[in-house]
């Protein structure tokens, strides 16, 4: 099957659906998962996603910081995620998380 010809505006649309999708998939359907294990294994996590969408913003001139948009992205404060959500991760996880987190996210320029 041929890839579709879609126009930009569409394409953007259908792009932003996928977003509001995973963004459903891991605060709604799937809160088990810890952020840890996620940047362990795929280098990103519900963090990086809320920091994306602060860069965007700020890259079209919003002043969007960074607990501001954890809260747009987690639908609540950090503060109350954890206290929900998240559990205490063991020392191989943390030394795992360690390296993930400057592959990944460390400033790479």
């Amino acid at each position: 099957m041929d890839t579709p010809n879609i126009d930009p505006q569409t394409e953007i649309e259908l792009q932003a659906a996928a977003f509001r999708r995973l963004q459903q998939h891991l605060m709604q359907d799937r809160t088990d998962v810890q952020n840890i294990d996620m940047m362990n294994l795929a280098g990103f996590c519900r963090n990086c996603l809320s920091r994306w969408y602060q860069e965007a913003a700020n890259e079209r001139g919003i002043d969007l910081d960074k607990n501001s948009a954890r809260k747009i992205f987690y639908g609540m404060t950090m503060h109350d995620w954890k206290a929900n959500y998240q559990t205490d991760a063991n020392t191989d996880k943390q030394a795992v998380f360690d390296v993930a987190f400057k592959e990944n996210v460390t400033d790479q320029g």
